[in-house]
């Protein structure tokens, strides 16, 4: 349904084992992974599942910077209570995710609405007005009933359109498309890269569907999901944003799926491990360095694995890794790629937003869930400066709790900005004064303030982080073979940055290391041509596509900020 579309918003021990198979010591394939989020646990269950199946011996060995699994799917909580856990990564995923949604079946998770628990408006503001809003309490066909009163046909086509893109998309997960060793040959193939190579502005505007509600709905979405304007995503990247029907969470955190996927990989799991260096031995096999904490839990040194490895997976965004490489290692070179920066607050007030804050009579009923777009002569503005007038790009209450110290119920608030949320903001926001000293000093990155002289607020996690590249348009991405036996996941993130298509390229990429093990053959990319073409979209494309990928070159190269991830 439509109108579900406004609702996204809202340590494991190491095992080492080999897969079934047995053989000699010389038989068994070393296999390394750097990186335990999304993309690396998913490549290391498939790993094991597809040995199995090729009766192929294979040791895993995973290396993890951080002393947790999951990557950027993170969980906090609430008053450091852990029966009050609360995402701060990756929150939601769909229906349509048959990664995610098949290892929670077969790992029994349980799932959970992602919604916000409390009922009330949600509303969309522009900085200086609610250009919609909706009652979570009231029933679904009184909310799309005022959707289609409002916008007319734009939610049912803009629905269909969705539908359509993503229905094509899906076409990776399924022979001859899958297993893939270039994403910009499958984007070709399944005509994709049209959609990828202009906006989400251009691209609903060649569906006749640039109206009111893309400028309100569809601009909201992807200014919650992916902290642009529609000029400054591509126009997969805006279909994505608008596709959280059946959407849903596990219970106490999305990591979950991955620390169960490393467990049943049986994997050696190295956490508190970031890899150095990446060279080749005398074999031209990979040998790996990494920096490891030492006994006394505040020196590091660093160690040379003691294992040799066939094949390497870099599942992480290799930008921020720190690693170093022989020269002439990766023969194909990656991409440094600009990711946005966000910062998520999380806090505890006794407070509702302000009726002030948003241009509203005193005693207004005030959405307690809040995203928000440009104002109607408002230009669209890339990066950091993309949140306008309002500021930020949401404000949603994620549940009431108790106070453990003054046993009264208080809001519990997530935001997304650009930029570090400030005692005066939050003064305005819930219309009563923050003091200055509300977080540490220095901003510092997943700072926590507690304290029983600080009523307005009494719990605080402020975090920033890169979650996923800017998308702008572009036609081409990186690949996952870096060279021979060398391998690379975080290229999808340009395309699409989901944890489920995170884990599409890990499963990718585990399907081309026992595929070439087994020495199993696979349709040539060249012999599939163009297989699906996607409706409503062929009239405007030459000159829509070449314009756009001209100002992709000029304006879009932007470096990524080196500031480090979450």
């Amino acid at each position: 349904m439509v109108v579900r579309y406004l609702l996204r918003a809202l340590s494991l021990l190491p095992f080492s084992a080999i897969s079934g198979a047995v053989g000699s010591p010389d038989q068994v394939k070393q296999i390394a992974i750097i990186g335990a989020g999304a993309a690396g646990s998913s490549a290391a269950y498939h790993l094991q599942k597809y040995a199995n199946e090729s009766h192929i011996a294979i040791n895993v060995t995973v290396f993890e910077k951080t002393g947790r699994i999951g990557g950027r799917t993170l969980t906090v909580n609430v008053y450091d209570d852990p029966i009050e856990p609360i995402e701060l990564g990756a929150s939601i995923f769909v229906d349509v995710n048959y990664i995610l949604s098949n290892a929670t079946r077969d790992f029994k998770l349980t799932v959970k609405d992602p919604g916000t628990e409390e009922g009330g408006l949600l509303g969309i503001w522009d900085g200086e007005s609610f250009v919609y809003t909706q009652d979570s309490n009231s029933w679904d066909w009184v909310n799309l009933a005022r959707l289609f009163w409002k916008y007319g046909t734009a939610p049912y086509y803009t629905n269909k359109l969705v539908q359509s893109t993503i229905a094509t998309f899906l076409k990776l997960y399924e022979e001859p498309f899958f297993p893939f060793r270039s994403l910009s040959t499958r984007a070709f193939q399944l005509d994709l890269a049209k959609i990828t190579g202009v906006t989400g502005r251009q691209f609903l505007a060649a569906n006749n569907l640039d109206g009111p509600f893309a400028h309100h709905i569809v601009q909201a979405s992807t200014r919650v999901n992916y902290a642009s304007n529609l000029e400054f995503i591509h126009g997969l990247g805006a279909m994505v944003a608008m596709a959280p029907e059946g959407a849903k969470a596990i219970e106490g955190g999305n990591w979950q799926i991955f620390a169960n996927m490393l467990k049943t990989s049986r994997a050696d799991v190295h956490l508190n491990s970031p890899v150095t260096d990446i060279s080749l031995d005398a074999n031209q096999k990979y040998s790996i360095t990494t920096e490891q904490v030492v006994v006394d839990g505040e020196s590091k040194e660093v160690r040379s694995h003691p294992v040799a490895f066939d094949d390497v997976i870099i599942a992480t965004p290799f930008q921020f890794a720190n690693i170093t490489t022989s020269e002439n290692l990766i023969q194909h070179p990656i991409d440094t790629i600009p990711y946005a920066l966000l910062h998520v607050t999380l806090f505890a007030s006794p407070y509702k937003f302000s009726p002030a804050f948003f241009k509203m009579p005193p005693a207004s009923n005030v959405p307690t869930s809040v995203l928000t777009t440009l104002g109607a002569n408002e230009e669209a503005q890339p990066g950091r400066s993309g949140a306008g007038k309002a500021g930020f790009y949401s404000a949603t209450l994620q549940r009431i709790v108790m106070n453990p110290r003054t046993h009264n119920p208080e809001y519990v608030y997530k935001i997304f900005s650009p930029e570090p949320v400030t005692p005066g903001f939050l003064s305005g926001l819930l219309g009563v004064e923050i003091p200055a000293s509300f977080t540490r000093d220095g901003d510092e990155e997943g700072a926590d303030a507690t304290g029983d002289s600080i009523s307005p607020i009494s719990w605080i996690h402020a975090a920033w982080f890169h979650p996923y590249p800017q998308k702008y348009p572009r036609v081409t991405f990186q690949d996952p073979i870096l060279g021979n036996g060398l391998y690379y996941t975080s290229g999808i993130e340009s395309f699409i940055s989901t944890m489920e298509t995170s884990a599409l390229m890990g499963m990718n990429v585990a399907r081309l290391i026992i595929d070439d093990y087994a020495g199993i053959p696979r349709v040539e990319d060249e012999d599939l041509g163009a297989m699906h073409t996607m409706p409503k979209y062929e009239e405007n494309e030459p000159d829509v596509l070449a314009k756009q990928q001209k100002v992709t070159a000029e304006q879009y190269g932007q470096p990524a900020e080196e500031v480090n991830e979450l």
